[in-house]
């Protein structure tokens, strides 16, 4: 496997949905951790990513429309992050309490389902056809990784990728 990322072009609209998706996943972690947060001081056990999201599409989608114009991904995988970071917590050293997320401070977004790729452009879930700043690579990723970083927009994706056999190292061999 092989990371590719790369900048998107992106016009006013598409802008606005990208910072719609990133706002549902900061919202939805956010909640998440205040959730975890009341059931931990209350000395209950921390509930699972599934439960998070079924007790979110209960009490927070309802309240909140904006949440149906965005992927049911974004919110979903912001749960699961948020599950494994707690995971994480006295594990892995140096891992302290998840935090709460800002606004415009490393927004991102998850998707996944039908995305294609020709040329230059990709199309997202609930997003369209997005150009890309370079050609991409003809592959199917299943999932990707929507980040905004200095003002532009980026996509990541893992891809399959296959090394070309080095040539073997000959003992001995004398260079010329």
């Amino acid at each position: 496997m092989k990371g590719f990322k790369t900048k998107l072009d992106l016009n006013n609209r598409q802008r606005t949905l990208m910072a719609k998706h990133a706002g549902v996943a900061r919202h939805a972690w956010n909640w998440g951790l205040a959730t975890c947060k009341e059931i931990s001081e209350a000395g209950g056990e921390l509930p699972s990513a599934i439960d998070l999201h079924k007790r979110l599409v209960a009490e927070v989608k309802s309240q909140n429309p904006w949440y149906y114009e965005v992927s049911k991904c974004s919110p979903q995988e912001a749960l699961r992050h948020l599950n494994k970071a707690f995971k994480r917590v006295g594990q892995v050293k140096g891992t302290g309490f998840p935090k709460f997320k800002k606004k415009k401070v490393k927004d991102s977004f998850y998707l996944e389902g039908s995305i294609k790729i020709s040329g230059d452009w990709v199309k997202l879930p609930r997003l369209g056809w997005i150009k890309s700043h370079e050609q991409l690579p003809p592959v199917h990723p299943k999932n990707v990784t929507i980040g905004k970083r200095v003002g532009d927009w980026y996509i990541a994706f893992k891809i399959d990728f296959e090394p070309s056999p080095q040539l073997p190292f000959e003992r001995g061999a004398k260079g010329g």
